[in-house]
């Protein structure tokens, strides 16, 4: 089974740290090149330095679709027309249902659904147009949540979105299954990533971890053979799926 990467153009959007910029040096090290993008473009900047001339990074706010479709221009001008995608770009505003104000509703609908809806939408036009159809070369991964699958207080608008991200994955990839386009989507369970914010360091946050079966945290690492996997030619086959990695976090 071959798993390299070697001669991918991978787009990855939230780069600037977490599961964004893990999967930029991982990809680097599989023998992609990479076009890494975020808001906060000092940091994708400091990372691109950090990887070498197999990386471009990029201003991108995925809720805004001319910044999406400049990205996609830049990443062409540089390395040709992007063959992988991962959308991971995502922001938490913690709050029960009855206390989380609108624009805090508003935010997580823009960037975890519209966001990853306008960056899958547009990487896929430009598969389709390079003629993905006939190498089925294209490959896009959605980051989704366990929080997906499961019920809490505190993440109501999070979880429900990440819900819709995974039937959005199915939709898109019944979309486009005969123009050379996988999608698939990863479904993490709790990982320490910035995201979190020092949840995990309070009493509720260790309680938290302690109400899971094996009483940890997953570590990023976990992601890593799946997202390759998906990302190269070796999953020419998979489409459509939903691959939910929490260490029976939430069984």
């Amino acid at each position: 089974m071959n798993l390299s990467l070697s001669g991918r153009v991978a787009l990855i959007t939230g780069a600037s740290s977490g599961f964004g910029a893990h999967f930029a040096r991982l990809f680097v090290s599989e023998g992609a090149r990479v076009v890494i993008g975020a808001r906060r473009v000092e940091k994708v900047a400091a990372l691109a330095g950090e990887l070498g001339d197999a990386a471009l990074a990029v201003a991108l706010d995925v809720t805004d679709e001319a910044s999406v479709i400049a990205a996609y221009d830049a990443a062409e001008a540089r390395f040709g027309t992007v063959d992988t995608v991962v959308a991971n770009a995502g922001i938490a505003k913690a709050g029960r249902s009855t206390e989380l104000p609108a624009a805090d509703i508003a935010a997580v609908v823009e960037t975890n659904f519209t966001g990853l809806y306008l960056t899958a939408r547009e990487g896929a036009k430009r598969m389709i147009a390079a003629g993905f159809r006939d190498s089925e070369r294209g490959r896009i991964v959605l980051l989704g949540s366990i929080t997906a699958e499961s019920t809490g207080g505190g993440e109501t608008a999070y979880a429900a979105i990440k819900a819709g991200v995974a039937h959005l994955g199915r939709q898109f990839a019944r979309e486009w299954v005969r123009q050379g386009i996988n999608v698939n989507t990863v479904q993490p369970g709790y990982i320490d990533t910035e995201i979190q914010g020092d949840w995990f360091e309070t009493p509720a946050g260790q309680a938290h971890v302690n109400s899971f079966h094996r009483r940890r945290l997953t570590p990023i690492t976990a992601l890593d053979a799946p997202v390759v996997f998906l990302a190269s030619d070796a999953s020419r086959h998979v489409t459509g799926a939903t691959l939910t990695i929490d260490d029976g976090q939430v069984l």
